[in-house]
């Protein structure tokens, strides 16, 4: 069994009651980076709701991209230079991860926005396994100000630049920051951290990049 399957729970849509809201925060991350079921079917929540953005996005005072695929993930600051794969919802509602023998690869939230897109596009990747890292392993190193690219089916690579850089146990993730934000295009890099729990708890906390869209390179 490994030691890092992830296990992102459907959430709230935005729109949702408090109630409900605050239900969801407790819910979404807790099994990320465990080994077990996931929570999504049992709530209810669905998190495409979240990925579905206002019905008219906001003027364009920053760059923004059409609509491409991510292909290979880039973050020079880390040493990581990674395929990237489609990942979309599991059986139980949960977001599903690249299986553990591709782990050092990134997989995309593929109901979400691509990068470059208006919205937070998602990436996951495992931080470790009980073979030893992952492709994530390191992405608690990242630092305000440092770049990440993501070379699109496009050709153009997209340039993020990292806002932050947080850490959240299971029961105090952002949901709306992380999930609704639909200011800019933007980027959100997701693994796990903090203290292994064991068994099917997997790891104490989340690891979060937040990162913003600043400009593209053509290949």
């Amino acid at each position: 069994m490994a030691r890092s399957g992830l296990n992102l729970t459907a959430a709230e849509n935005p729109g949702k009651n408090v109630g409900l809201g605050l239900f969801a925060v407790v819910l979404v991350f807790v099994g990320l980076f465990a080994v077990g079921a996931g929570l999504g079917a049992a709530t209810g929540f669905d998190i495409r709701d979240l990925f579905k953005g206002p019905d008219k996005p906001p003027p364009r005072e920053f760059p923004v991209l059409e609509p491409s695929r991510p292909m290979r993930l880039t973050i020079p600051a880390i040493k990581v230079e990674a395929p990237i794969l489609d990942v979309g919802l599991a059986k139980d509602g949960s977001v599903a991860v690249p299986p553990l023998e591709r782990h050092n690869e990134a997989g995309w939230f593929d109901e979400g926005p691509t990068p470059g897109q208006f919205g937070p596009a998602l990436i996951v990747g495992h931080a470790d396994t009980r073979s030893g890292p992952s492709v994530f392993h390191q992405l608690g190193r990242l630092k305000p100000g440092q770049m990440i690219e993501i070379l699109r089916e496009d050709h153009e690579t997209a340039v993020f630049q990292v806002n932050s850089v947080e850490h959240y146990g299971k029961e105090k993730l952002p949901i709306q920051r992380v999930y609704g934000d639909y200011s800019r295009p933007a980027l959100r890099l997701v693994t796990c951290g903090g203290t292994w729990l064991g068994g099917s708890r997997g790891y104490s906390d989340n690891v979060i990049v937040f990162a913003s869209l600043v400009g593209t390179k053509d290949q």
